[in-house]
C-alpha cells in the first residue's frame, strides 16, 4: 500500500467540521463569489445594443471566474493549515492568473485525449492530474510543473481519489435536492474535503523554491563554516606550530651566540616583529 493514501472519512470530517464552525463565513462567501463570477455576464446581456461593452464585461467575468476558483482553493488551504480564511482572499491571486488558465487549458486538452482514447484513460488522467491547480495556488508552479507535481501526489492513490470524486459528488447531490439551499454547506464541506486531500497527498513533495536555495553545498554559509578565520580576518589567539617562530636555544657547553634583534613570527594577517632588545 502507498504510503501517500489518504483517508476519505477524515478529510470529509474536516471539511464538516470546519463548516460547521464557520458557517456564516462560508455562507456569505459563497455568495460574493457567485456575484463576482456572474454579475458582469448578467449585466452583458443587458449590454447587447452595445457590442464592445458586452464581450468587455463578458471576457472579465470569465477572468474573474478563475480569479475567484483561485481564492477559493487559497481559502481552502488556508483552513487546512489552522488559519482563518478572509474575504480578501478572493481576489488575491491576480498574480497567478495566466498559470492558472494555462494550467486549466492543459489540463482539459489531457482529458480530451483520453477521452477520444476510449474514455478510460480521460478518467485516468483526471484523476491523475486534479491537484495541478492546487498546486499553481500553493506552489506557484507553472503549468507542466503543476501537472508533473500532480501526478507524483496521486501515484498509488488514483482509484482513492476517484471514489472520493464520486462521494464528493453525491454530497453535492444531496444538497441541491435539499431546496438548493444545501448547496451552501455542501459545496464548501467538500471544497474543504479536497483541500485536506490535496495536503495528504502533496505533503511530501518538495517545495520547488525550498530546493532550489538548498544549493549543493557549497554556499556562502558552507564557505563561513569551513574557513571562520579566513573568511573573517581574525587572529589565531595563539600561533599555530607551522607559523610560530623558533627561538634558538643556547647550548651550556658552548659560548652564547648572539641572539637576533627580531623575531619573525608570520600569521593569517601578515608578520609580526618582537623585539629581544634589552
Amino acid at each position: 500500500m502507498s504510503e501517500k493514501r489518504f483517508s476519505m472519512g477524515d478529510a470529509v470530517r474536516f471539511g464538516w467540521e470546519t463548516v460547521k464552525g464557520n458557517i456564516g463565513f462560508f455562507i456569505i462567501l459563497f455568495i460574493v463569489a457567485f456575484l463576482i463570477q456572474n454579475l458582469p455576464g448578467v449585466i452583458g446581456r443587458y449590454a447587447r445594443e452595445f457590442p464592445i461593452v458586452s464581450l468587455t464585461l463578458f471576457l472579465a467575468g470569465w477572468f474573474l471566474g478563475f480569479v475567484v476558483q483561485m481564492g477559493l482553493i487559497k481559502v481552502s488551504l488556508k483552513f487546512c493549515d489552522g488559519t482563518k480564511g478572509k474575504m480578501d482572499d478572493l481576489l488575491s491571486s491576480f498574480d497567478l492568473l495566466f498559470k492558472f488558465i494555462a494550467g486549466t487549458f492543459l489540463y482539459g486538452l489531457i482529458i480530451m485525449g483520453g477521452v477520444l482514447l476510449l474514455v478510460i484513460p480521460g478518467v485516468i488522467w483526471a484523476v491523475k492530474f486534479s491537484l495541478a491547480p492546487y498546486f499553481i495556488v500553493d506552489r506557484n508552479l507553472g503549468p507542466v510543473e503543476a501537472l508533473k507535481a500532480s501526478s507524483r501526489a496521486t501515484e498509488g492513490a488514483k482509484w482513492d481519489l476517484f471514489l472520493f470524486g464520486l462521494l464528493l459528488g453525491l454530497i453535492n447531490l444531496a444538497g441541491g435536492l435539499a431546496f438548493i439551499v444545501g448547496l451552501f454547506v455542501t459545496m464548501p464541506v467538500t471544497m474543504l474535503a479536497y483541500a485536506h486531500a490535496y495536503r495528504t497527498l502533496a505533503g511530501g513533495e518538495n517545495d520547488p523554491a525550498e530546493s532550489s536555495d538548498a544549493g549543493d553545498g557549497e554556499g556562502p554559509e558552507e564557505l563561513l563554516q569551513e574557513g571562520p578565520v579566513a573568511m573573517q580576518g581574525e587572529v589565531p589567539d595563539e600561533p599555530s606550530e607551522e607559523t610560530q617562530g623558533v627561538l634558538p636555544e643556547e647550548s651550556p657547553e658552548s659560548p652564547a651566540e648572539k641572539r637576533p634583534e627580531k623575531i619573525h613570527l608570520r600569521s593569517s594577517k601578515g608578520v609580526m616583529y618582537i623585539n629581544l632588545e634589552d
